[in-house]
């Protein structure tokens, strides 16, 4: 097998490696919604009655929303950070299966969390449900955290065109913000209100711009033009 040979079957190995997390997160995403029941009646239908059922979704509307654009987020995380990937080997691979295990875990924890939660309206506050779905959060950004240190380090000699230091401190710095918020909701919930710690989350776009603030001028001298996209999301 000559050296084209090698090199194509390589790149072949890791088109399907990208290409199962793919079909793994196009699952999960899909799963979301199947956790969401059409109302289903053993008397005569009104308006009224139909209205009611609706109401009670709220919450899994609400959970299926949240989870849906967090596996979105991730999604086009990791598919920034497998732009920079041109090899693979065993941890590799092993690192991305621990991190999908986590996606695909979301559907269950996001519709226990939607059925026994629920909103301060339905006063509906239970702490389990929401231990839950946090841990599950929590294991995802830090299995994040864990693959994008491995595809940056150039130890392992996986990844090319990495703009510098700076970019993967700051890629670093974003993917734990997720799961300290998240991780911070248990301390809340259970020394102080449960009501109190699902608004927690909400702090994570505002720590994304402080971040990509914090950094964006370094990044701006260093990041070639066709790269300064990514820096930016």
């Amino acid at each position: 097998m000559d050296h084209f040979e090698r090199e194509l079957k390589k790149e072949f190995q890791l088109e399907r490696m990208i290409l199962f997390s793919d079909a793994v997160f196009a699952i999960a995403i899909t799963l979301l919604i199947l956790e969401i029941r059409v109302p289903e009646f053993n008397e005569k239908v009104t308006d009224h009655l139909l209205s009611e059922e609706l109401i009670k979704l709220i919450p899994k509307f609400l959970g299926f929303l949240v989870s849906f654009f967090l596996i979105g987020l991730y999604w086009t995380i990791h598919h920034r950070i497998f732009g920079f990937v041109i090899s693979h080997d065993r941890k590799l691979l092993w690192l991305n299966l621990y991190f999908l295990l986590t996606i695909i875990i979301m559907p269950f924890s996001t519709g226990l969390y939607s059925e026994y939660t629920g909103t301060i309206m339905f006063e509906r506050q239970l702490k389990v449900p929401m231990t839950v779905y946090s841990i599950n959060i929590t294991l995802t950004g830090f299995t994040n955290y864990w693959l994008w240190s491995y595809i940056s380090n150039p130890k392992t000699n996986i990844s090319h065109g990495i703009p510098g230091k700076e970019f993967v401190q700051m890629i670093k710095w974003r993917s734990l913000i997720v799961p300290f918020l998240f991780l911070m909701m248990l301390p809340v919930a259970y020394l102080i209100d449960v009501r109190y710690a699902v608004y927690l989350p909400m702090l994570i776009p505002l720590f994304m711009i402080l971040i990509r603030k914090r950094y964006e001028k370094g990044l701006a001298k260093k990041v070639h033009p066709n790269d300064k996209n990514i820096s930016s999301n």
